[in-house]
């Protein structure tokens, strides 16, 4: 059986963040990851990111995924597993994974990070298997990985930062987006976005929603209509549109699997993205020696992602004997980095989902606790 002081499962801005917090504190590290690179949905954003210069703003995320790579590998600390799948978890801290097509394998670690990342939600509306019907992140591994145009006229239903982001991207690529539609009664994303799309002559259709694909061997059309205050579909006011291609940006529900096998305390927070493991402020979930970070502790922007991952790698490197004098002042820094983040009305879903999570605590996240 290998053998690690800490095993970090995911290899996005989380668990970069993590591997090279605690490598950096001494400990050795395993990091996995499924993918044949490193940077997980951070070599999908080929847009500037926001916010300081030290969550890289101005930098595009192929670049900072770049950048992290490359330090990662280098870490004499830090081995990587590319190609990677972890499939399970056992008692006392076991990790079954899977390289490529190679023989199954158990890795036991002193720490574990859950950096996992997220999987795309889907929509539930008559016909939603059609060929042609994909998530917005496919669309991005499509184009920006694999160089192939999903469609050549797209209806965008969801207008978060990923909607609005995708929307662009799309039209970059010369696709034609003939809308988006939003069930909210206000865009989800950021305005400078929504206003560049809005400046090329994309609508934007707030309390609107997608009532019924149509097509035989793929989607050929999309019927939409306007939603009433209890988000249910008005008659007589469908619109149908000739459509290729349906984007969905309907959000994302945190990889929280390994946490349940774990027996971590779960609870359901739908600001959160859905299930995630209760977790204190080190990133420790109830069972002892699992951290989490990232989207798999909770839906929100990859620089969030970073600095929780950098935060979960000290704590975890701190929990099994690693520190060094500065460590507070570190964490002390990072943490206000992090507030900084979810200041304001763009933080207000995050600080309302954990804010939940902390005072409903859960039963079963109180009983573990206790």
């Amino acid at each position: 059986m290998k053998k690690t002081e800490i095993a970090i499962v995911g290899g996005g801005p989380a668990g970069l963040g993590a591997a090279l917090s605690a490598a950096t504190m001494g400990a050795q590290v395993v990091l996995f990851d499924r993918q044949h690179n490193l940077g997980g949905q951070l070599v999908k954003q080929t847009h500037k990111f926001f916010g300081s210069k030290a969550q890289f703003a101005g930098e595009r995320g192929i670049k900072i995924a770049e950048n992290l790579a490359a330090k990662v590998i280098a870490h004499p600390n830090i081995k990587v597993l590319l190609n990677s799948t972890v499939l399970g978890y056992y008692n006392d801290k076991e990790l079954m994974f899977q390289q490529g097509r190679h023989d199954l394998d158990i890795i036991k670690a002193d720490q574990i990070v859950v950096a996992a990342g997220a999987s795309e939600k889907m929509l539930a509306f008559p016909n939603n298997d059609l060929p042609g019907i994909v998530g917005a992140g496919a669309i991005q591994t499509l184009m920006h990985i694999d160089g192939v145009l999903p469609g050549s006229n797209v209806l965008v239903v969801g207008s978060g930062n990923i909607g609005l982001i995708v929307t662009y991207q799309l039209m970059q690529a010369g696709v034609n987006v003939v809308a988006i539609v939003e069930a909210a009664p206000r865009i989800g994303g950021y305005l400078v976005h929504a206003s560049k799309i809005r400046r090329l002559g994309v609508p934007i259709l707030t309390r609107h929603s997608i009532k019924t694909a149509i097509g035989t061997d793929r989607v050929e059309k999309a019927v939409i209509w306007q939603l009433d205050s209890q988000w249910q579909g008005i008659e007589g006011t469908e619109q149908t549109l000739a459509i290729d291609t349906i984007a969905l940006a309907v959000g994302l529900s945190p990889c929280a699997e390994l946490l349940w096998q774990a027996n971590c305390a779960i609870a359901d927070v739908p600001e959160l993205g859905g299930f995630v493991a209760y977790h204190n402020d080190r990133y420790e979930t109830t069972s002892p020696g699992i951290l989490v970070a990232g989207d798999a502790a909770g839906i929100e922007e990859a620089s969030a992602a970073l600095l929780e991952g950098e935060l979960a790698g000290i704590f975890a490197a701190q929990n099994i004997g690693h520190n060094f004098e500065g460590a507070e002042a570190i964490i002390a820094k990072k943490r206000a980095e992090l507030a900084s983040l979810r200041n304001g009305p763009t933080g207000e879903k995050i600080r309302a989902g954990m804010a939940r999570l902390e005072e409903r605590g859960d039963h079963q996240c109180l009983n573990k606790l206790g």
